[in-house]
C-alpha cells in the first residue's frame, strides 16, 4: 500500500520560511519521480513542482519558481519542499505525490500552510 505522509506545515507570517517533508513507503521511492501538490480553499488542485527519481532534475510552476526548492533523500525515502519568501497566496493544503506533473497519485491528509500576519 502506497503511504505518503506529509508533515512540516504551520502558520508563518509573510517573507517567512518553512520546511515540507513526505515519508514515503510501500512502493520502490528511488524509482519514481516525486511532485508537490497543493489545494487553497476553493481552488483547484495545483502541481507545483516535481523531481526525477535520482534527484537531478526538477521543474517548478511560475508561481513558486525562485522561492521553492524540491529535493529528496533516497536513502531516507523522504521528499522535501523548501519554501521560501512566502506569500499569503501560498496558504494551501499541502501534498505530496508519486509521479511528474504529467501523471501523479497522491493520497494523504496533506500538510497545511497558513501564511498570515
Amino acid at each position: 500500500e502506497v503511504q505518503l505522509v506529509e508533515s512540516g506545515g504551520g502558520l508563518v507570517q509573510p517573507g517567512g520560511s518553512l520546511r515540507l517533508s513526505c515519508a514515503a513507503s510501500g512502493f520502490i521511492f528511488s524509482a519514481w519521480a516525486m511532485s508537490w501538490v497543493r489545494q487553497a480553499p476553493g481552488k483547484d488542485l495545483e502541481w507545483i513542482s516535481d523531481i526525477n527519481n535520482g534527484g537531478g532534475s526538477t521543474i517548478y510552476a511560475d508561481s513558486v519558481k525562485g522561492r521553492f526548492t524540491i529535493s529528496r533523500d533516497n536513502a531516507k525515502n523522504t521528499l522535501y519542499l523548501q519554501m521560501n519568501v512566502l506569500k499569503p497566496e501560498d496558504t494551501a493544503v499541502y501534498y505530496c505525490a508519486r509521479g511528474p506533473r504529467s501523471g501523479f497519485y497522491y493520497t494523504g491528509q496533506g500538510t497545511q500552510v497558513t501564511v498570515s500576519s
